[in-house]
């Protein structure tokens, strides 16, 4: 029997000041570490509620490996090595998919209502022999990708965190000759209008749903 598939999500320690810079100010760091946190419970709840997969939270910094193993005592968690999240992503997949997962779907922690379907669009796409899935996110990047097998320089030979980043993807894609796939687009929860349209959202948020009204009230 195979092993099943991987569903990986990239995490940090929700420190203050160390993650969602881009809501401070109007937020407090305080305040989107707390916010970051919901996203993490919520985020599990997702993984859990996906069939047929072995979750794992890949987490940085390596002393986060408390606050995961508590968060997620049942999941099985990897710590992220790189210099820039461009190494971490072909590491974690490349790892994974070396470990005999046959295919590894890696999603953010910035997408906190991504709706289960969007995930198993990844992987039906994967098990019907793609190589490559991508979740187009609408600030020009991807809130996921999947593969079959690994290929480093998706991710190293494009510079992320630009408006750039899927459209530079493909391109290698297209070189590598990979048969990529897009899914359905989604979005990333990066400035206050992004957390405007989340309190929007008809996702069940049942962590983060409560801090909303609290951050949004002068907003």
């Amino acid at each position: 029997m195979h092993p099943c598939p991987a569903l990986v999500m990239m995490a940090r320690l929700p420190a203050a000041g160390r993650v969602k810079t881009r809501l401070c100010p109007p937020l407090t760091p305080a305040q989107a570490a707390t916010l970051y946190a919901a996203f993490l419970r919520d985020l599990v709840e997702l993984l859990r509620a996906v069939p047929g997969v072995h979750p794992i939270i890949a987490y940085a910094p390596d002393e986060a490996a408390d606050y995961f193993a508590a968060l997620a005592p049942d999941m099985a968690r990897l710590p992220q090595t790189g210099a820039d999240l461009g190494e971490r992503l072909a590491t974690v997949t490349g790892a994974v998919l070396g470990e005999g997962a046959p295919a590894v779907v890696v999603i953010g922690s910035d997408s906190p209502s991504l709706p289960p379907a969007h995930i198993a669009q990844a992987l039906a796409a994967l098990e019907h022999g793609v190589d490559l899935v991508l979740g187009p996110a609408d600030d020009g990047g991807y809130y996921l990708v999947g593969l079959r097998r690994p290929a480093p320089e998706l991710f190293t030979n494009v510079t992320m965190s630009t408006s750039t980043v899927l459209g530079d993807t493909l391109a290698i894609a297209e070189q590598l000759g990979l048969r990529t796939v897009l899914i359905d687009p989604w979005y990333d929860i990066d400035t206050i209008a992004d957390l405007v349209r989340l309190q929007t959202d008809p996702a069940p948020l049942r962590h983060t749903r409560p801090l909303l009204a609290e951050l949004l009230a002068d907003h």
